[in-house]
């Protein structure tokens, strides 16, 4: 039976994943292959259930992978795509490849393994009413089952809370509400038949919730409430073996969040973690488990195999563990002849990892390329090399996905390092390396996968395989290993990037919104790149009939791999207000290619290809601008400035510490970028400065911070108290507090309808308190909520004005959106003196 879903090393990897990059092959410690022997002797599962990525209790994953020993894992029902990003301007679905490899470097340390649903993250949502309509119930209800049935957790614990909607992210209510549900169906063949095909129903034993202070609203609470019926266990374990509290390896796990900012310090000592039994059999002692067989009892002819382990396990010797691979091929043999189970593959794949830790046994299949085109040959380096006195015999390799078999007869004496050169021949339809979940359209709520076998794949799917078949005792076993290109960086040493399948050429828009305030025409660049040598064509830009474009097609040749070149259409837009979706793509021996690469590369994971159409938003709007010149602080990070310079303003990104009056004094506004007082404490240093640059008659515009993690409570020269204030209905409807305010009006005339279009929300994190000083300018609520005011506030200091806003403008301007641009334009040209309507000042 194949595995689909990631494979778990079942085995702690605290170094190695944490200080390595994610592709390197992993090289555990004589402790490492112990602890990995001993999870083959417990056949016990839990799954953990929540929204997003970091929603999952790393304290609780690492003490049943690592101290009980239990296969865990976290089905996490989006990958985050919805949220903010600290490291990069990457926003939804390029948010979510990274959240997804941010939860994947988590698991290697904690030990768990990672699942998903479909769902799209499509931003906070205040009931889970609204998610389960945006994200379409039915189907994520039975991705949750299809995860169940596969899995077979014998208990599943939810994070959240499903009795309490409105009290928490309507995502968290709604995944322990399709968890509740799906415990109750997963065991009935008529829900979802469809699935039986790969899988069968299972009944999980237990449905718990984990509770902590969060959900009580302070740990004082949370001490003082009733815990009497709740399991409760130790957490704060201690592994002398690898000098590490349990809380340590979960701080570690944690802090592989780094787009959310998650970074933790680990912690010691005594740490309580509670459940409460939600549904399934009660159990009268502080053990999840009670009553359920975790042994090889379990399975039909397994109690020899556990007795053969546990034997393994009392004579294992640490400073020599190949000591143990004759017994380990014998318990795989046993386990092979099995009949056909749940744990068998499982085990099985388990089995050969310890064999291999044992034998220190090396095997890599290295390309010479790190991107090939579907069709081409690889060149292949095959390392092999068996680090033990026990004889081994590299009997034969198989590469995939082409199935070929090479026989070698490689005799693999003890530590000698064998290279064998390979070719691979690419199918001319093997599909191009990247996250399989976005190669459909998806929508605002759910991603489409049309495959069932690939719904809950946490990866991308990655075909180009060797499976090195190794005889040990006249017995083979299989060990398939991915390929990898990899090079020496003078500094950084030997680095690791997966074998990526790429198109022959790629085209790209230079500008993701095209702003056209008139009739002129307009350049607009298309990037053609290279991925492959010796490659011509055509490349072409799509448009509605009445956008004329000029040349109709610009002809290409791109002799080596890798090269890029840039060509120019002059585009003229119609006389009315517009939007269009322009479109480039190439011709190239009369094959369309019409994707975008783009690269998402950061330490902490995996190199990433994701392949995207090539599009662009052309706005024909009505947009006045004033001739200001910028200066951008960048906070977390965001696309702004790009949007500025769309604006036709000159807009220069200042670092905080170049912040002087001499500096500043040429330039008319300061613009800081989103979380900018969360995340730069330079700040803290230079408001003096920033405020004595609007006392002297020029703007400065803040953009959102988050409530509680301020670097400063000074960040306005009067005082304003930032709250969790949100309205996450984008179209909310709109009520002027001062329509007559110049920024309503000067230098465009600001109506409702600039506020209709915009996407996944409003705004954040609005202030709710604020000096008179300030003028609410606009107020809206999501429904059933209270008037909210403070998305935008302006204040006249000295001679110039300071604007605070909460409106989500990182969003708007990367989409397009009209309004947004011509509210921004208005803003920046704020001049005094001005004459102010009467207003109800909020104080």
């Amino acid at each position: 039976m194949q595995l689909y879903f990631q494979k778990s090393f079942l085995f702690i990897s605290l170094f190695a994943s944490v200080i390595l990059q994610a592709q390197q092959p992993q090289k555990p410690t004589s402790v490492e292959i112990y602890n990995q022997i001993q999870k083959l002797n417990f056949l016990g599962s839990v799954l953990y259930i929540a929204a997003h990525p970091d929603d999952e209790n790393t304290r609780m994953i690492t003490y049943f992978a690592n101290e009980v020993k239990a296969r865990t894992a976290y089905l996490s029902l989006t990958r985050g795509d919805g949220g903010q990003n600290l490291i990069g301007p990457q926003l939804r679905e390029l948010l979510g490849v990274i959240r997804t490899q941010e939860l994947l470097e988590a698991r290697k340390i904690d030990g768990g393994e990672q699942f998903f649903s479909r769902a799209n993250d499509f931003g906070f949502s205040k009931n889970p009413t609204e998610t389960l309509q945006i994200w379409e119930k039915d189907k994520v209800l039975a991705d949750v089952i299809w995860a169940i049935r596969k899995f077979q957790p014998d208990v599943i614990i939810n994070r959240f809370d499903h009795r309490s909607p409105g009290t928490t992210h309507g995502h968290h209510t709604a995944s322990a509400m399709l968890s509740v549900e799906s415990f109750q169906l997963t065991n009935n063949p008529k829900i979802h038949p469809e699935q039986l095909e790969w899988v069968k129903p299972w009944q999980p034993k237990r449905l718990f919730f984990n509770p902590s202070w969060w959900f009580y609203g302070s740990q004082e609470k949370f001490e003082k409430a009733d815990k009497s019926k709740m399991v409760h266990f130790e957490t704060g374990i201690y592994y002398p073996e690898i000098g590490k509290s349990n809380q340590e390896i979960a701080a570690l796990s944690r802090s592989r969040h780094q787009s959310q900012g998650f970074g933790s310090t680990g912690s010691r000592g005594l740490e309580t973690e509670y459940l409460e039994l939600i549904a399934g059999e009660k159990t009268t002692q502080n053990n999840v488990f009670e009553g359920i067989d975790t042994t090889w009892n379990r399975v039909e002819n397994g109690k020899p195999i556990a007795d053969l382990i546990q034997n393994i396990i009392q004579n294992y010797q640490f400073t020599n563990p190949s000591a143990s691979i004759p017994d380990l091929v014998k318990a795989y043999q046993m386990i092979a002849a099995l009949p056909e189970n749940h744990w068998k593959p499982i085990k099985l794949e388990a089995i050969k990892n310890c064999i291999s830790a044992c034998a220190g046994l090396y095997l890599e299949a290295v390309a010479d390329e790190q991107e090939v085109t579907p069709g081409s040959t690889v060149n292949l380096n095959l390392e092999t090399i068996n680090r033990t006195s026990i004889a081994m015999e590299l009997e034969s390799v198989v590469s995939l996905p082409n199935n070929k078999k090479t026989i070698l007869n490689q005799n693999l004496t003890s530590n000698n390092d064998q290279k064998t050169a390979l070719q691979l021949v690419l199918p001319e339809n093997i599909p191009y390396t990247q996250p399989y979940w976005l190669n459909e359209k998806f929508s605002v709520g759910m991603y489409t996968v049309n495959n069932q076998e690939n719904i809950g794949i946490a990866d991308i799917i990655r075909t180009t395989k060797i499976i090195f078949n190794v005889k040990i005792n006249n017995v083979i076993l299989p060990f398939e290993r991915t390929i990898v290109y990899k090079y020496n960086d003078p500094v950084k040493g030997e680095m690791y990037n997966f074998l990526d399948i790429v198109p022959e050429v790629t085209t790209a828009i230079s500008q993701k919104v095209i702003l056209f305030p008139n009739e002129n025409t307009k350049s607009v660049a298309v990037k053609i790149l290279a991925g492959k040598s010796d490659v011509k064509g055509k490349v072409q830009l799509e448009l509605p009939s009445n956008w004329k474009i000029s040349p109709a097609e610009i002809p290409f040749n791109l002799e080596k791999k890798g090269t890029e070149q840039t060509v120019y259409f002059e585009v003229t837009p119609p006389k009315n207000a517009e939007e269009t979706t322009p479109k480039s793509y190439a011709i190239v021996n009369g094959k369309r290619y019409e994707n975008e690469q783009t690269i998402i590369e950061f330490p902490h994971i995996t190199k990433q290809q994701v392949l995207l159409p090539s599009e662009s938003k052309c706005v024909r709007m009505d947009l006045k601008t004033s001739k200001s010149t910028i200066a951008y602080i960048m906070g977390a990070g965001d696309n702004v400035p790009e949007s500025l310079a769309q604006m036709g303003y000159s807009v220069t990104i200042i670092k905080p510490e170049e912040i002087t009056p001499e500096r500043l004094e040429h330039f008319d506004v300061v613009m800081t970028g989103i979380r900018a007082y969360n995340t730069i404490q330079t700040l803290t240093n230079k408001q003096a400065i920033l405020f004595d640059f609007v006392k002297n008659g020029k703007n400065m515009i803040v953009q959102y911070n988050t409530a509680g993690s301020l670097i400063t409570n000074a960040i306005a020269p009067y005082p304003l108290q930032i709250s969790k204030d949100r309205v996450t209905e984008e179209n909310a409807a709109i009520t002027f507090l001062a329509p007559q305010h110049p920024a309503m009006n000067i230098p465009n005339k600001i109506s409702k309808t600039d506020f209709q279009g915009w996407t996944q929300e409003q705004g954040l994190y609005y202030p709710n308190q604020y000096d008179k000083a300030f003028t609410p300018l606009i107020s809206s609520h999501d429904q059933g909520e209270s008037a909210k005011e403070g998305a935008l506030l302006v204040a006249p200091y000295g001679k110039g004005f300071y604007v605070y806003t909460g409106l989500s403008f990182f969003r708007e301007l990367p989409e397009g959106v009209s309004g947004a641009y011509r509210l921004l334009a208005n803003l920046i040209a704020l001049k005094q003196p001005v004459e102010l309507p009467n207003q109800n000042i909020k104080n």
